[in-house]
């Protein structure tokens, strides 16, 4: 068994889990890594190949699908999304946790094909601090502020269907409760026996 294990966490718009995550990453920088996706879309100003996402055209991305080479994938209006699943083992392979930041719908995809996945949602405290924290970007105006309401009411509906609920009200405590999964989730008894395989054979098995 692999001791790294994959994660899915997913969130509403301005529920905070893209700064979660990236502070999670800068206290673990050697033990996890966010899995890049694949994505059709023109490369934006600033961004990398690569490492904002593997940037590839229509065809194949369709060719990838036709080859199951997806864990999940996505159409986003006129554009493509996905996270291919050699990568994400090839990233397992090297022992350190893998996270994937993702909508319910991926990660309901994504537990399909790989049922160890741990899922993880991350909910505001209330759906008005929500509402207030989208308005305080000052990116939006009030029409595109009402429309990610709707989308973030139906992405809230599906917090069920994940592992774990991470409540994100008080910044650093969601963001110590996040570590505190992933950190138990490294001490399964099936990941430490993998991890310890040379003390746990050294250990009698007393006999009943």
């Amino acid at each position: 068994m692999n001791t790294a294990c994959l994660f899915t966490i997913s969130a509403p718009s301005g529920a905070g889990k893209t700064s979660l995550i990236k502070a999670l990453l800068a206290r673990k920088p050697d033990s996890m890594v966010v899995s890049v996706s694949h994505s059709t879309r023109a490369m934006r100003a600033g961004e990398v190949d690569g490492s904002d996402y593997h940037f590839i055209d229509t065809a194949l991305f369709e060719r990838m699908v036709s080859e199951d080479a997806f864990l999940e994938h996505a159409r986003v209006f006129d554009n493509f999304y996905g996270t291919a699943q050699e990568s994400v083992e090839k990233l397992l392979e090297s022992g350190r946790h893998v996270i994937l930041e993702i909508d319910w719908q991926g990660a309901r995809q994504v537990k399909q094909k790989m049922p160890d996945t741990v899922s993880v949602f991350i909910l505001p405290p209330s759906r008005t601090v929500l509402e207030q924290r989208l308005t305080d970007r000052g990116t939006d105006d009030p029409t595109t502020i009402e429309r990610r309401m709707l989308a973030a009411d139906r992405e809230m509906s599906h917090y069920n269907d994940a592992q774990y609920l991470v409540i994100n009200e008080d910044f650093n405590q969601a963001l110590y409760d996040l570590e505190c999964i992933i950190h138990c989730q490294g001490m399964t008894l099936a990941r430490q026996k993998a991890k310890n395989k040379t003390l746990i054979e050294s250990i009698p098995q007393e006999k009943v």
